[in-house]
């Protein structure tokens, strides 16, 4: 129920990809191997296979992989390590803040921010989006504006104490207790197929199974959602004469 292959046909994963989830039970175990996966891989230079359009900023140019036919266009900002597979396109006005994962295919887009997060093939996040400490299927559309929110409110500890409160999640399926994830930050992982409407806000620690649709505006809460469900926001709209 939690395990990467739960979430993720595995068998799709070659290279550094792979390795990512090796020796890995629960899902979320594969966030904190992000850093550990790219520093392994480059241990040799980064190569720029596809096009850099003029205006493009990458930084720590060592630890960037741009993969043949992608694509990124001026204005994007990307600081290294990240590895962009072949024909992702990264378009104006991304920002990828490091140990950014992307497989073949996938779309960074507009506005949308990325941390620490992996993206498999076909994934798509084209405008607006936040994803932070995340790992996003096959095949995944974040809608414009869906915000995988990875810190909770109460999370941050007073100045001078020990570190923050982890992530904790309730599965009843799983364990009559809260399982402890052993991370500060963890934003949500979205199995192969997931799509959100326009506006989604998953709250950290969110875990989605296959194919599941997420309906526009729903503040999806932390816990694992089943796979192959659709998750709706049910609203009453009033119309009222103008006085």
């Amino acid at each position: 129920m939690l395990r990467p292959e739960d979430f993720f046909d595995l068998s799709r994963l070659a290279g550094p990809f792979a390795d990512l989830f090796d020796g890995v039970c629960e899902v979320w175990g594969a966030v904190p191997r992000l850093q550990l996966v790219l520093e392994q891989f480059f241990r040799k230079p980064g190569k720029v296979l596809g096009h850099v359009e003029p205006g493009a900023v990458l930084v720590h140019a060592e630890s960037i992989f741009v993969g043949r036919g992608a694509r990124v266009e001026a204005g994007a900002y990307i600081c290294g390590p990240a590895y962009l597979d072949d024909a992702c396109c990264v378009r104006h006005g991304a920002y990828l803040r490091g140990n950014v994962m992307a497989g073949k295919g996938c779309v960074l887009g507009h506005a949308s921010e990325f941390k620490n997060s992996l993206l498999l093939d076909e994934a798509s996040a084209a405008h607006f989006a936040y994803v932070g400490d995340s790992l996003l299927g096959h095949r995944v559309n974040l809608g414009a504006g869906t915000k995988l929110s990875n810190f909770g409110l109460l999370s941050e500890p007073p100045a001078g104490s020990e570190p923050g409160r982890t992530v904790t999640l309730r599965i009843p399926a799983v364990s009559a207790s809260p399982l402890d994830t052993g991370l500060l930050k963890l934003g949500a992982i979205l199995g192969d197929g997931v799509r959100t409407g326009c506006n989604v806000v998953a709250h950290p620690g969110c875990l989605v199974g296959p194919g599941t649709l997420v309906y526009p505006q729903v503040a999806l809460a932390k816990g694992y959602w089943h796979g192959g469900r659709i998750i709706k926001l049910r609203q009453t709209l009033e119309q009222t004469p103008l006085s």
